[in-house]
């Protein structure tokens, strides 16, 4: 085996090491979900690859999450059209009667009417 005759100095170690560079791995967008992931690989947030899911729970929640976000489009429609009858409608009818609150004064007088009726008989 050999070995060498004389120390390397360290700047002849440091220049060479110097070339070791690190490299920033290429990146894409994911189609589906709009997250930023390496290239060649299954995106960790959807579960999406080469135009169709690598799993099926991935697919099934992808799934479910596109159904929430429909009813909550849905919901939010349904509110703006509550908002907008109610702008436009009149109040409903009461079907029922209010009571007809009398008051203490003229009570006083009915009674004091009967009394006196009462008396006279």
């Amino acid at each position: 085996m050999a070995t060498p005759k004389k120390r390397t100095g360290k700047a002849s170690q440091n220049s060479r090491r110097a070339n070791w560079k690190g490299t920033i791995p290429a990146t894409t967008i994911c189609p589906n979900c709009k997250a930023v992931i390496p290239t060649h690989t299954v995106c960790p947030e959807c579960g999406y690859y080469k135009n169709g899911f690598a799993s099926i729970k991935k697919q099934k929640e992808a799934e479910i999450a596109d159904v929430k976000e429909e009813t909550k489009k849905t919901k939010t429609k349904k509110a703006e059209v509550k908002e907008e009858n109610k702008e436009t409608a009149e109040e409903p009818k009461k079907t029922r009667k209010p009571r007809a609150k009398k008051a203490k004064a003229e009570v006083a007088e009915e009674k004091a009417e009967v009394k006196e009726e009462s008396a006279e008989a």
